[in-house]
């Protein structure tokens, strides 16, 4: 099992554990200031009701994405982390 498999298995342990589904999650990336990836981690959450804010690094190199959104189990967490892992660039946090 790779680091990836084992973060997102514990992940998902934690999630069961400490969270009451549905639930509001706040997903947070950093990606390139690329309008094209930008919009690739926005679609990612299209028609969810999320409420997304970005703001810019000092130097504008890098912007930060934040989601607010309401997700109705664990698993669907997992699957929008590993969805956006597809963005070139992207840091989950």
């Amino acid at each position: 099992m790779d680091k990836r498999d084992q973060f997102y298995k514990k992940l998902k342990k934690k999630l069961k554990k400490d969270t009451v589904f549905p639930s509001k999650y706040l997903f947070k990336f950093i990606v390139p200031s690329d309008d094209d990836k930008i919009k690739q981690v926005e679609d990612l959450f299209d028609f969810t009701g999320a409420v997304i804010t970005k703001t810019s690094s000092k130097t504008g190199k890098y912007i930060s994405i934040s989601v607010l959104v309401v997700m109705k189990k664990a698993d669907d967490i997992i699957l929008k982390y590993k969805q956006a892992e597809k963005v070139e660039g992207i840091i989950s946090l």
